[in-house]
């Protein structure tokens, strides 16, 4: 059996010693080098684009929108984005045009010699001003998508002890360890292959087949440095340009951004405002809970929709409350793009239910973990959208965190010049997330597997991509133990669309619990088809595999079934919103530098329902580094943006992530708590972890130094604020 057991990453030994090939690394034949002409304003027309008479462009491309053969977009939930603007740009990076050159530095250097002329528009950058703005960028309200939720009795008609807040986070950057790349080769039946760094192969495969207007088109993932949501959709941009220098060249096209670029021009996590307003009795009980937010969409629709979808369904977080009406509205801000990241609008949510948690603990003069307990949710009880709960885990993480905080903490070690003026505090934070996609969002996808016998060997074909989190090791897990072969004779198929089914995209903590699932059904129907082909009952797959008449290769394929356990209405967002929920409690203890505002992490512990764990060591990797980015998150990311809504700290030297010398002792404790859904009980839990560290941080700072924090990020500049009674 293979399941629970923590198998070294199939993956491991290419990446440590260097084999694994990489975008950057693969060098076609009379490869080209691509780089993009960006937009210099944040709204504005094109009257003219140009090239420098002074400069040699001998050797050099350049491509703008009259080049596209198809459809001037990148398709994907709403068609809005083009590929290259054609007359008009609505934020500052917005692509202009393209240019491919022998080399890479020429490439760049023929970029700063497009002369574009531009007529300035007025614009917005606030997202409390979007909606209803003059300056109209999407519809005639600035406003990407609304949702409502209502459940009980009238807003304000419950009596009580009313607590009201206003909560805000801002952008967060992905910063994968790979910056985004795409080769694209052209064929010779006059299609396109496109090759790189990706999540999702059939997003890229749809987008291209609107942009040239025909399907002679495959996506395949080379090794990829992760992607947390950043390269979910933003891929399918990269490979459009790669696609269209190549057509236009006949050759090979590499474009591979410099991280300044990938920092200033690609999506980030979505800003938002959160309003709560409370009613709760003297205990605390939670007698009403009214919240509204308002998410920033950036210039382009992209993912917001979604986003702000799965922000609203866990804007109660994990508490019970009868009287309950959730608000929310995206809008379109003259900002780069906001799209997929790691929680997908849940971390949002759960920061502003957190600390609206705190305030009212604070207000009534009770423990904060009193309060948060007494008003978690139990099994029986239904959510905001009427979705009744099952197995619900939130009191085994709580009891489990707090029984692992009881150890002594580890003495810290200081960098040098650290002031010694600290005083430390414990925070605690719980936390739900939906796993899968919302509602109906499986049944719809209907997601493919194929396995395939070759000799003694399986192979599984699927679209799900291994981006860091371990799928080429744990889908081989579910097919050995499911067949009760040897992990080691199961392999993995290129994650290329001409080659696999479409299986959904890599997203919402779905790979191992719904695509795992159909795997693990696929492996039943294999056996199936050699029992019928062996004309044997037994389902001991050696016996089976002696006994076949023929070495032929054998290939089954089995489609997500929708079983009807989900009653979701996407209109009036009522039902189940999802399958089934993790659970986690976040604890950190940290240290507050009363002269510098620095905090320093000593110690985090995290309890979380994994559901079953296939691979331990894979899933605690996956969870302690999510805990360690939703700490960085919490303390020093923090994206600023100039005048025009452009990126200012695009280099690592000013963008500051918590790197190895930063992090804390982490004690990773993995709760089981089976969901009949997933293959032998799995859960979905690669966004979880981002959902609660962040709120902890900042119970614990309140703890430590009596400074209250309801922003995002929370860096020692605002850790002085709020020491000196700022904001």
């Amino acid at each position: 059996m293979t399941i629970g057991i923590g198998l070294p990453r199939v993956d491991g030994p290419a990446k440590v010693t260097g084999q694994a090939l990489y975008v950057d690394d693969i060098r076609p034949d009379g490869c080209l080098y691509g780089a993009t002409v960006r937009s210099e304003r944040a709204h504005a027309r094109i009257l003219a684009i140009t090239l420098d008479p002074a400069y040699d462009w001998d050797g050099i491309t350049l491509v703008t929108a009259a080049d596209i053969p198809g459809r001037n977009v990148v398709a994907l939930i709403t068609d809005d984005q083009p590929a290259l603007a054609d007359g008009l740009v609505r934020h500052v990076t917005e692509p202009i045009a393209l240019v491919a050159a022998p080399t890479r530095d020429r490439a760049l250097e023929a970029v700063k010699h497009v002369i574009v002329t531009y007529e300035d528009l007025p614009f917005n950058l606030d997202l409390e001003a979007a909606e209803g703005h003059a300056v109209a960028i999407y519809g005639a309200d600035n406003v990407y998508k609304r949702i409502a939720i209502d459940k009980g009795a009238a807003a304000g008609t419950i009596a009580g002890i009313v607590h009201e807040g206003t909560y805000r986070v801002g952008l967060q950057e992905q910063l994968y360890i790979e910056p985004q790349g795409m080769i694209a080769v052209p064929r010779d039946d006059g299609g396109i292959t496109v090759i790189g760094s990706m999540q999702c192969p059939y997003y890229i495969h749809k987008a291209l087949k609107a942009l040239l207007g025909h399907d002679r088109v495959n996506a395949a993932q080379a090794a990829t440095g992760g992607g947390f949501g950043g390269k979910e959709e933003y891929p399918s941009m990269v490979a459009a340009h790669a696609t269209l220098l190549a057509l236009k060249t006949g050759k090979p096209v590499k474009l591979v951004y410099r991280r300044d670029e990938d920092l200033r021009a690609t999506t980030k996590r979505h800003p938002a405002l959160f309003r709560i307003r409370s009613v709760v009795s003297p205990e605390g009980l939670l007698l009403e809970w009214t919240a509204s937010t308002i998410f920033d969409g950036g210039a382009y629709n992209t993912l917001t929709p979604v986003v702000l979808s799965r922000g609203i369904l866990h804007l109660t977080g994990p508490y019970r409350c009868d009287n309950i009406h959730l608000s929310g509205v995206a809008v379109a801000t003259h900002t780069p793009p906001n799209g997929a990241f790691r929680g997908f609008g849940a971390p949002q949510a759960m920061w502003a239910v957190e600390r609206h948690m705190d305030r009212i603990a604070r207000s009534l003069g009770i423990d904060a973990l009193a309060l948060r307990r007494s008003n978690l949710f139990r099994d029986g009880d239904t959510t905001a959208s009427g979705g009744r709960l099952t197995d619900t885990g939130a009191f085994a993480v709580l009891d489990a965190a707090l029984e692992a905080a009881e150890a002594p903490l580890p003495p810290i070690t200081r960098h040098p010049g650290a002031g010694t003026n600290h005083a430390r505090g414990r925070g605690l934070a719980m936390v739900f997330h939906g796993c899968g996609f919302t509602g109906n969002g499986e049944a719809n996808i209907k997601g493919k597997v194929a396995l395939e016998l070759r000799g003694n060997r399986v192979r599984i074909l699927t679209a799900s991509t291994d981006i860091g989190q371990g799928t080429e090791t744990i889908f081989p897990q579910i097919v050995a133990a499911e067949l009760g072969m040897s992990v080691h004779d199961v392999d993995m198929a290129p994650h290329d669309t001409a080659l696999v089914p479409d299986s959904g995209p890599t997203v919402a903590s779905r790979t191992t619990m719904v695509v795992g699932g159909v795997t693990q059904i696929a492996a039943k129907k294999l056996r199936a088809a050699l029992q019928a082909e062996t004309n044997l009952d037994t389902a001991d797959f050696a016996v089976l595999l002696a006994a076949r008449p023929s070495q032929a290769a054998l290939r089954v394929e089995h489609q997500y079934l929708d079983d009807g356990s989900v009653q979701w209405d996407p209109d009036t967002y009522q039902g189940d919103a999802y399958p089934t929920y993790g659970w986690s409690c976040a604890i950190v203890d940290l240290d507050v530098d009363r002269d510098t505002g620095e905090v320093l992490y000593r110690r985090f512990i995290s309890a979380t329902d994994v559901g079953r764990a296939i691979n331990p060591v894979l899933a605690a990797g996956q969870l302690e580094g999510g805990a360690l980015q939703a700490l960085g998150w919490a303390t020093s990311e923090e994206v600023v943006l100039d005048a025009r809504g452009c990126m200012r700290n695009d280099r690592l030297t000013n963008y500051i992530i918590p790197t190895a010398a930063d992090a804390p002792e982490m004690v990773t404790l993995l709760i089981e708590i089976p969901f009949a859904g997933g293959p032998f009980g799995a859960k979905g839990i690669g966004e979880i972890p981002m959902d609660g560290p962040a709120a902890a941080v900042a119970q614990a700072i309140e703890i430590a130094a009596g400074a209250v924090l309801d922003n995002l990020p929370m860096t020692p500049e605002r850790v002085l604020g709020a020491l000196e009674g700022g904001v």
